[in-house]
């Protein structure tokens, strides 16, 4: 078990159109969310699909390429690490976030 790491495999949809970042430095950060589905057939035989978001976070070349190819809709598979973090909202209140920060892009299909 000491070999397993901190690993995420998505495959899924972009929920909007990615928001970029450039730093003071000119390195580049892309935020955006995407939706993965599962679907499975209730006792009734109904096909139930639910959908999961997840926070996703890109940085440097990968940002770049989301920047230029990458819209809301678009079907990527992505490789990365989960990260949690907390911030402070504008009224002070103490906010956690969880993200999947990417270390490897793959474009799948067209829009949907």
């Amino acid at each position: 078990m000491s070999t397993l790491r901190n690993k995420v495999q998505l495959i899924g949809n972009l929920g909007n159109n990615p928001e970029i970042i450039t730093l003071d430095s000119g390195k580049k950060l892309a935020k955006f969310s995407l939706a993965t589905n599962e679907s499975y057939k209730n006792a009734e035989g109904e096909k139930i699909t639910n959908t999961d978001w997840h926070n996703i976070v890109a940085w440097g070349k990968t940002a770049e390429i989301i920047e230029k190819y990458l819209d809301k809709g678009n079907e990527i598979a992505i490789e990365g690490k989960l990260t949690s973090r907390s911030y402070e909202d504008k009224d002070g209140n103490k906010k956690y976030i969880t993200e999947v920060v990417v270390n490897e892009l793959l474009m799948l299909g067209n829009k949907q």
